[in-house]
């Protein structure tokens, strides 16, 4: 099916939005936001944001509040076309019938090996609608576990690959998702729990209590509280069911977090030594999710890379893209566009 524009938004003064949606080869319907500044800059490759294992696209990287769109930030910054989309499962993309049932019913949903053939189609449409030859592709957590996979299977299509506090299988020790944490299998440590269903759902304070232990004793200097809020709106809104819980929770696939405890025992769902575009690795130093030992493996790995640069922002968080300029996000900014110009 060819893609299709379903809707174009009220334009602000210095970018334009529109939602697209296409359809993967396996024929799961997915909705991509459009960022597009006022002016663009020849040259650019268009630039695609995958967000991670639970909030979808909107919620992760274009917010309504100041400092809250790294959409809209890169698309003024670079001049680049910036493409939101949301995975098979998440925000406005399809979701698969599973999801409709008890979470008991099924196995985790939305593994790395289907999310591939959703970036796939993504990258095609944007090819098809920019003219462009190749991409960048930015992800972050779990969407760095997709992008990765992706320009693995599919190098050619991707010039640019940007990785933030994303796993790799540097190490077999991860006290939060990897062997003898709490989704680990009690009989058999190193495999996941049998008991893990298709997905999970999610309130507004299970959203933001991980990012609030990782800020400190005052968060309000690390984040401002109206981004905290319309993360957190945004995310519930995501999901048309949210209101059939009280409190309102949205439902997110589990297939990331199976393929997250893989990678957090060591295993690589992918090799980096397939890749052949310019990659930046980005990790703030107190980020409970991705390790040192990731960027190290995928660095050594990545033998055919035009490039490896990897920064570590120092004091930087997990979510340090939606945090404070001073707090890691000015750095990281700083750091793509470098990487990009």
């Amino acid at each position: 099916m060819s893609p299709l524009l379903v809707l174009l938004l009220a334009a602000s003064p210095t970018v334009h939005r529109a939602e697209l949606v296409t359809r993967s080869v396996d024929g799961v319907r997915l909705a991509i936001r459009e960022v597009r500044p006022a002016r663009l800059r020849p040259g650019v490759e268009p630039i695609i944001l995958l967000h991670g294992a639970r909030v979808p696209g909107i919620g992760s990287f274009d917010l309504s509040v100041p400092g809250g769109s790294l959409a809209a930030d890169l698309a003024e910054r670079l001049g680049a076309r910036v493409y939101v989309p949301d995975v098979r499962g998440y925000g406005r993309s399809e979701r698969p019938a599973a999801m409709e049932r008890p979470p008991g019913e099924s196995r985790p949903l939305s593994r790395s090996h289907e999310v591939v053939r959703d970036v796939d189609a993504v990258v095609r449409q944007v090819l098809a609608r920019t003219g462009a030859r190749q991409v960048t592709l930015v992800g972050w957590a779990t969407g760095g576990l997709w992008a990765g996979h992706y320009a693995a299977l599919w190098p050619e299509r991707v010039g640019h690959l940007i990785l933030l506090n994303a796993l790799y299988g540097g190490s077999a020790v991860h006290p939060m998702v990897g062997p003898g944490s709490s989704i680990a299998d009690p009989k058999q440590p190193d495999r996941l729990s049998p008991e893990l269903g298709g997905y999970a759902r999610a309130d507004a304070a299970a959203l933001l209590r991980p990012w609030d232990r990782s800020l400190g004793p005052d968060p309000a200097t690390r984040r401002d509280p109206a981004v905290a809020e319309a993360y957190a709106r945004e995310a519930l809104a995501s999901d048309p069911e949210s209101g059939a819980t009280s409190p309102p929770s949205m439902r997110a696939p589990l297939g990331a977090l199976e393929d997250s405890f893989l990678q957090a025992s060591g295993r690589r769902l992918y090799d980096a030594v397939s890749i052949t575009a310019a990659v930046l690795l980005v990790r703030g130093a107190n980020d409970f999710w991705s390790r040192p030992e990731d960027l190290q493996a995928f660095a050594h790995d990545a033998t055919r890379a035009r490039s490896v640069r990897v920064v570590e922002i120092p004091g930087a968080s997990h979510f340090l893209h939606l945090e404070r300029a001073e707090a890691g996000r000015a750095r990281f900014l700083d750091a793509v566009a470098e990487a990009l110009r």
